[in-house]
């Protein structure tokens, strides 16, 4: 019997499926418990795969991909941290999901996620997620985000990461509060075929679908367990410089980016929209101090500034053109040092067709 929960995804609110997870029994946090096996200090997540079609069957579920930044809560009897996907300690930056995790009760756990900030429909915005966060190198704090948590690594004493997805997940619905309205949220999964479920969300304007396998480990890595399905593209590109423009916004006419190539950078064109004045001076003011005079890409024009390769830029696309450039790419903002991001890998010959290294 399926436990009723608030929806709060517009997937969920226009879908008449059902959650599959189902509750289990609540236990007594009164209860001793002995440490069977040790709390491990980090885990290496297990990243999603980048397909370009949804995986078929039983085998499967399928889940919202959030927008955001992934993050893994440590909760022990005298302290909760909040590591990045690179292991820095953002404790101290999502003051709000901390003490949504404070109030779940739980004796020590760790649940894997991702810290997003929702928009009015329910959907992850990463711009508004940077903007919270203050940008890159930001030290500000954020209080808008929320905590979507899709594993439950560890629990009162016992390690999961070799139990099956399935139990997982079902043990951590049953920690999650009920309203959907909190600071931790469960990221719930549909009972729907895997391609209406993603002719579904790209309709409603959300970046894609994940897909798991229910009866899979927890592995570190991408190894395929964990499949994503875009319904546009987004990747993380280098930024080397900028265009000078003498009439747009802060003085910049567009970023010059480029993907990664072994050792190298390959050129894959430029961006010159979604950010604003104050975003373009703000790039033009970091991009100035890391100037050089030896571009890492094979360009030359008077209006053209380069930069050490340092920034990194989510760019969401649509696709690639002949020559190997970005299609229609859109900026949607810089990704933090701490977050791990992988620079786009142009180093098999199928990446421009669709190959990620990024999550």
């Amino acid at each position: 019997m399926t436990r009723p929960r608030q929806r709060s995804v517009p997937l969920l609110r226009e879908s008449s499926s059902s959650i599959q997870s189902r509750p289990v029994r609540r236990r007594d946090p009164d209860q001793p418990s002995l440490p069977f096996d040790a709390m491990p200090s980090r885990v290496e997540p297990c990243l999603a795969l980048l397909k370009q079609t949804v995986p078929q069957g039983p085998d499967w579920l399928y889940e919202v991909k959030w927008d955001g930044y992934r993050l893994a809560i440590h909760i022990e009897p005298r302290s909760i941290r909040i590591l990045t996907r690179g292991g820095h300690d953002w404790t101290h930056r999502f003051p709000t999901i901390v003490a949504g995790a404070r109030e779940l009760g739980v004796t020590s756990c760790i649940l894997d996620g991702e810290a997003v900030v929702l928009d009015e429909e329910g959907r992850s915005d990463f711009g508004a997620l940077q903007r919270s966060l203050g940008g890159r190198g930001g030290k500000r704090i954020s209080t808008e985000s929320v905590f979507c948590a899709f594993d439950l690594l560890y629990f009162d004493g016992h390690d999961l990461t070799r139990t099956e997805l399935s139990v997982r997940r079902h043990l951590l619905q049953d920690l999650i509060p009920e309203t959907g309205y909190g600071a931790i949220r469960f990221s719930q999964d549909l009972d729907l075929a895997g391609e209406e479920l993603l002719e579904h969300a790209c309709h409603l304007g959300l970046e894609g679908i994940i897909a798991k396998r229910r009866d899979s480990p927890y592995r570190s890595g991408r190894l395929g367990d964990w499949q994503k399905i875009k319904c546009v593209q987004s990747d993380s590109f280098m930024i080397v410089g900028y265009e000078e423009s003498a009439s747009t916004r802060g003085g910049l006419g567009s970023l010059l980016l480029a993907g990664r190539k072994g050792q190298g950078w390959i050129y894959v064109g430029s961006v010159g929209t979604g950010f604003n004045r104050t975003e373009a001076e703000d790039l033009r003011k970091t991009l100035n101090r890391l100037q050089t005079k030896k571009p890492v890409v094979p360009l030359k024009g008077k209006r053209l500034v380069f930069s050490q390769p340092t920034l990194i830029a989510e760019i969401e696309f649509r696709g690639w053109t002949r020559e190997g450039s970005l299609r229609h790419p859109s900026y949607k903002g810089l990704r933090e040092i701490q977050d791990n991001a992988a620079v786009f890998d142009m180093t098999d010959a199928t990446a421009t067709k669709g190959r990620s290294t990024g999550d």
